[in-house]
């Protein structure tokens, strides 16, 4: 019998390779019998090549059931190479790099597809928008991934739009002009995402790849609806693309996987997490979320979240993969503040009172899984975007206000925050029961016949593609399965 098979493209990025191996897993639990397969290409970076090596073993080890390639870099990116050449922003390298991948990607698909397998559709990443002119040349079905959530899909879509109306660069409106995106809170242009703000050649590439998202016959976002109704309403509307169709999106979130199979038994499971907060009581713990500040060679100082600053409270610092662990934290007693852990070994702990979050969106959606209250600390990338939802929409976070003269908060002003979110006030109660019952809509979300439950049926891909009326459904993504190729 011939296999079909999705393959799905991260682009460049672990918190975007992440998410995607979340994706893949759901693909193949709901399978079920039909003969669908995942395979994942990445390719590999010219430079940090170590830090992405591991990264990939340690993919290939836990995700054995689906299918890695790892391809070489392209011969030439297209850009200015030698001592003489100009330092380039990453991410208008990145993009780059990722055009530049279009021919050996193409050869890959072509090769992919056999007398038993066929390459059934593609599933591209958020910023793999040039890959769609592989797609519309071998004739598969494009869709793309974007691992955020439907705020951040409303805006990404309006960016183009926006910059047109606009008529200049953003940064010349001042960080204090306002934005407005349908079903987004406002935002000013010092929330935007890194990049946007000028007309350099980051800005210029990420409005042109949000101009080509509507090319794809359908959008998949890291989310669920009922933690986002507004903009999932001006998404279902039209409000975000009024000059063209907008393509399906369908809630796929939150894809959480460590978290969500253990959904509706007790918090308390992991036997990591009984030990590394063994004998606290219920909501003692503040968790912090580690991962990704080791990796940064520079960027804004963190204050000290042990000791004074966090009061008797216990503080537990977290990485997103087991046996990642910065080799100056290795092992170590930060403080007082225990050994650093593995997030999931922890999250679900019922002594876990509170997680500090640097708003990146997977480490938003464990701790929505989790039912934390989060404290919100935006640093870089999208964060800022991230946080402002966050914030004034889900009402699920105390947010850390770094002062205008410096790149950190005063011990004394974190130490408040986290006394206020552990504390039996009326305010922190309120705030924990909207945590809770976050968490139970997510678990809602992927149970059987809930609104993200279209795993189900993307994974068969039973039935043609049909091009179906302008009133696209996000709310139950019943007929995805409609628009893969047989």
């Amino acid at each position: 019998m011939e296999k079909k098979t999705v393959v799905l493209y991260p682009g460049v990025g672990v918190g975007h390779l992440a998410p995607m191996l979340e994706l893949a897993r759901a693909f193949l639990l709901h399978a079920g019998d039909q003969q669908v397969d995942v395979a994942i290409v990445v390719f590999e970076p010219p430079v940090y090549a170590n830090g992405f090596a591991a990264t990939v073993a340690r993919a290939k080890a836990s995700n054995t059931s689906v299918v890695l390639h790892v391809l070489p870099p392209p011969a030439s990116d297209g850009g200015e190479s030698g001592d003489d050449a100009e330092p380039e922003d990453p991410l208008a390298w990145m993009l780059r790099f990722l055009r530049a991948t279009n021919a050996p990607l193409r050869d890959f698909l072509r090769a992919l597809s056999t007398a038993s397998r066929r390459v059934q559709a593609i599933v591209l990443d958020m910023f793999c928008a040039d890959a769609l002119d592989v797609a519309d040349e071998l004739g598969l079905p494009a869709y793309f991934f974007f691992p955020s959530g439907a705020a951040g899909l409303a805006c990404f879509l309006g960016l183009p739009a926006m910059r047109a109306r606009v008529g200049t660069s953003f940064a010349a409106l001042g960080e204090s002009a306002v934005l407005s995106f349908p079903g987004v809170p406002p935002l000013r242009v010092a929330d935007l995402a890194q990049g946007l703000a000028d007309d350099g050649e980051a800005c210029k590439g990420i409005i042109g790849v949000a101009a080509r998202m509507p090319d794809a016959r359908g959008i998949l976002i890291n989310s669920f609806e009922s933690l986002e109704p507004r903009a999932m309403r001006a998404l279902r509307d039209g409000l975000c693309l009024p000059e063209r169709p907008t393509p399906p999106v369908y809630c796929v979130g939150p894809l959480a996987h460590q978290l969500l199979r253990v959904a509706g038994a007790a918090r308390d499971e992991g036997a990591q997490g009984r030990t590394v907060l063994a004998g606290a009581p219920h909501a003692a713990g503040l968790l912090r979320r580690a991962a990704g500040l080791a990796r940064r060679r520079h960027g804004p100082r963190l204050p000290p979240l042990a000791g004074r600053a966090a009061g008797p409270q216990r503080r537990v610092p977290l990485l997103r993969e087991p046996g990642h662990v910065p080799q100056e934290a290795a092992g170590k007693d930060r403080r007082g503040c225990g050994e650093v852990r593995a997030e999931v070994d922890v999250l679900r702990h019922r002594a876990a009172g509170a997680f500090v979050t640097h708003c990146g969106w997977n480490s938003t959606l464990e701790g929505v899984v989790a039912g934390l209250p989060l404290l919100c600390w935006p640093l870089y990338a999208e964060q800022k975007m991230n946080k402002v939802r966050i914030v004034e929409e889900m009402k699920l976070v105390v947010e850390m206000r770094r002062r205008d003269d410096d790149d950190v908060e005063t011990a004394e002003a974190v130490e408040a925050k986290v006394r206020w979110v552990m504390k039996d006030s009326d305010g922190a109660r309120a705030l924990r029961e909207r945590a809770a019952a976050a968490r139970d809509r997510a678990a809602e979300a992927l149970s059987e016949g809930g609104p993200s439950r279209i795993l189900a049926t993307i994974s068969p891909m039973c039935g043609p593609y049909i091009c179906t009326s302008e009133k696209f459904t996000l709310r139950r993504g019943r007929i995805l399965a409609q628009h893969f190729v047989t």
